[in-house]
């Protein structure tokens, strides 16, 4: 898109500002300016300039030294939502998977580096954070993140994968740009990623792809379990068959 993009009609102010927004998250909900400017490599007088600009506008609170975003910027999110009908459509899906086999189930979809879940249906908690429609994961370490980026050309999953921060989670994770392109082309064969504690010690997840009408891969549905319940192996013997069941009905459903 941005090779499409004139130069006169990039507003870069604007940009800055949705940089300073994305700079907040669950482990960065209270935000000094120079917080802001280290995440985000911009100067402070831009950071200034955006965050009190945000408290203006009131997606944002400012308590003379730390900002904190308001449940304002939640219509953004909403934005997003009420445009596209596929949360609404996956949600009915997914809790009927979950309360099936006992277990939480989510979508999600690619953004960049990350994934974004739309939908989840929680029976217990598997991470040590709670993960909610608008939460993010790394693509490069779980289960969805492998099915979203084996789904693009090969030389893009790789671009992708120079862009994110690969860090070892826990001892199991794969950081190797290489390795993890071997990864990407076994899901690419078999249909479906295995994770096992590369996110976090104890979690293991399955995950496969949502098709649209015209067979593109547009998002991608899992199911999370404790590695104590369950060794890795067994989640594609006991899980595999009915995510593909779902998966179907949820492609005929956006017939």
């Amino acid at each position: 898109m941005r090779d499409q993009l004139k130069e006169t009609d990039f507003v870069s102010g604007f940009a800055r500002g949705l940089r300073v927004i994305e700079a907040f998250g669950e482990q960065d909900r209270r935000l000094s300016i120079s917080d802001v400017a280290k995440k985000t490599g911009l100067d402070r007088a831009t950071v200034r300039r955006s965050l009190l600009t945000l408290a203006e506008l009131g997606y944002a609170e400012y308590d003379g030294k730390f900002f904190t975003l308001t449940s304002r910027i939640l219509r953004l999110g909403h934005s997003y939502l009420s445009a596209t009908p596929l949360p609404m459509l996956l949600q009915p899906f997914l809790d009927a998977l979950s309360e099936r086999i006992g277990q939480s189930t989510s979508a999600s979809v690619l953004d960049d580096t990350e994934i974004v879940y739309i939908a989840r249906a929680s029976q217990r908690r598997v991470m040590s954070i709670n993960l909610n429609p608008g939460s993010r994961l790394p693509a490069y370490c779980s289960s969805m993140g492998r099915v979203l980026l084996a789904a693009l050309p090969e030389n893009e999953a790789r671009k992708i994968l120079g862009r994110s921060d690969l860090r070892a989670n826990t001892e199991h994770t794969i950081t190797d740009i290489e390795r993890l392109s071997e990864e990407l082309a076994k899901v690419r064969s078999q249909g479906y990623a295995l994770i096992d504690q590369e996110l976090e010690l104890g979690l293991c997840s399955i995950a496969v792809p949502l098709r649209s009408r015209r067979g593109e891969v547009i998002a991608a549905l899992n199911v999370g379990a404790p590695a104590a319940y369950l060794q890795s192996q067994e989640m594609v013997t006991n899980f595999l068959p009915l995510l593909h069941e779902f998966a179907q009905k949820i492609n005929l459903s956006m017939a």
